[in-house]
């Protein structure tokens, strides 16, 4: 059973064949099975109630598409009942006092919380080592990471703890965790899901979005998660849609952007046969490649870290062990409390980009970096512009790699930030730019010590093009298997 989509799940509870209680239990015993370190709350009690109530309208004929389907939700997104920490010593023992919008949406769909998944500290991070808690373990081999900063999310779901997961993106932590675990996810447009409750790392980038097994599972998830949200002031005021509703189309006639900037230097052999191999697969159903250029996408990586920084050194200000959060026990006055507090609640990163952030906007410097990048971070976005806009566009969807390599070795990277951000480099851009993007399992790249491990497919597509992106994974998942595979 836990090997079923979502999609089979809810038929198989919409039919009576198992319960929402039965269900939830399953993956309550795997998780408690479980070495990988994805979750970091689970409340079984809390669990089996939810369960329980999602039986009582599955009996009544009170149920949607969503109801008594287990899923667990990134450690970002607060939640009334189980603890928030964003994986940060910082919010260690905190619980909200309310529920994000996406879990409220998912309440209201009836969905059963499994808990709340490992994430990088403030969701900083593309390997999920920088959780205060630990790091998570690539369910294809745990001495691998499995991306950040939704690295418990991909691994849960990877693993078969949980048939779906809520996962957030600022500069690629769905797609590239995705990628790097072998499993689905999407990022929607920036301001199609509320980000009201879920904990800011960079304001301006900051989307939430699904991890699941499918592209249709992805769709069923984006219908509950999307919608106008007025306690957001960067919510989007636009009708609901079925993102399901194109999944069949025939992509014949298809145009997908190649760029000649996401297979140069940098990009592993492995991972580039993988993709290329997707790419041969979508000729077979149809659509034709067009080599194009993204000129600007080197310049993603120095625009994001002036950008998400600041941002984090102004979002992260709120705590200061004052009103909420860790509180040192030793002080001498207010500024030595916030200091010290800073000092022992925040992680190395945080503490890193924090620091950048506040140079960049320090007087003097404004101009210097952070204007220039908001700058730039235009011409990125009319670089897609021009591939996808307009009745002269060159493309319908661009594809390419997420990660140049696939996932490496706990510990690889931990003493070379800077290489750690270099591994954003083809999925920076897009979240820049505002776009949708997913990634699609494609392939297997193999690990420096330890065999196979997997490769993901981007899929970029034009403002509010979420559907066509789902249409597209879709039809190759319905002509591959990769989606299908399971790790050991």
């Amino acid at each position: 059973m836990h090997k079923l989509t979502l999609k089979e799940l809810s038929a198989q509870l919409q039919a009576r064949k198992i319960s929402a209680t039965e269900l939830a239990t399953l993956f309550l015993d795997r998780i408690a099975a479980s070495d990988l370190n994805a979750f970091l709350h689970v409340d079984r009690d809390l669990t089996l109630a939810q369960a329980k109530a999602a039986d009582v309208r599955l009996a009544g004929n009170d149920a949607g598409a969503l109801t008594g389907v287990p899923i667990a939700h990134k450690d970002i997104f607060v939640t009334r009942d189980w603890r928030t920490t964003a994986g940060s010593r910082m919010l260690q023992n905190y619980v909200s006092p309310f529920d994000a919008a996406v879990v409220e949406q998912f309440n209201a769909a009836g969905t059963v919380t499994l808990g709340k998944l490992n994430c990088d500290e403030f969701a900083m991070g593309s390997s999920n080592e920088n959780s205060f808690y630990g790091a998570v373990r690539n369910p294809w081999d745990k001495t691998a990471i499995p991306g950040g900063s939704s690295g418990g999310s991909a691994a849960a779901v990877a693993a078969r703890l949980a048939p779906a997961a809520t996962a957030t993106d600022t500069g690629g932590s769905i797609r590239q965790p995705a990628s790097l675990c072998g499993v689905t996810g999407i990022k929607p447009t920036y301001g199609s899901v509320s980000r009201y409750g879920m904990i800011a790392f960079a304001s301006s980038l900051d989307q939430g979005g699904p991890i699941a097994k499918t592209a249709e599972d992805c769709g069923l998830l984006l219908n509950a998660m999307t919608g106008f949200d007025e306690r957001d002031s960067t919510s989007l005021q636009r009708p609901k849609e079925d993102f399901t509703r194109s999944l069949n189309q025939s992509l014949q006639g298809l145009r997908i952007g190649v760029p000649k900037e996401f297979f140069g230097a940098g990009l592993a052999a492995d991972v580039e046969a993988a993709v290329r191999g997707a790419l041969a697969e979508f000729e077979k159903l149809g659509a034709t490649l067009v080599d194009i250029s993204l000129p600007k996408t080197e310049l993603s990586i120095p625009v994001y870290y002036v950008i998400a920084p600041a941002e984090a050194s102004s979002n992260l200000s709120r705590f200061d062990g004052v009103r909420y959060g860790h509180r040192a026990a030793d002080y001498k006055d207010l500024a030595d409390m916030y200091k010290k507090s800073r000092a022992e609640g925040f992680g190395d990163e945080v503490k890193r980009r924090i620091l950048v952030g506040s140079y960049v906007l320090s007087h003097g410097y404004y101009d210097a970096y952070y204007l220039q990048a908001q700058k730039i971070r235009r011409l990125i976005a009319e670089d897609f512009q021009r591939a996808l806009a307009g009745a002269d566009r060159l493309c319908d969807v661009i594809m390419g790699p997420v990660s140049p390599t696939v996932a490496w070795d706990l510990g690889d990277k931990t003493d070379d930030p800077v290489a750690n951000y270099l591994a954003d480099i083809f999925t920076l851009s897009t979240s820049l730019a505002g776009l949708p993007g997913m990634s699609i399992p494609c392939g297997f790249g193999q690990g420096e010590k330890n065999g196979k491990r997997p490769v993901g497919l981007q899929i970029i597509g034009n403002y509010f093009d979420e559907a066509r992106l789902l249409n597209v994974a879709h039809q190759f998942q319905q002509a591959t298997d990769w989606h299908l595979r399971e790790p050991a």
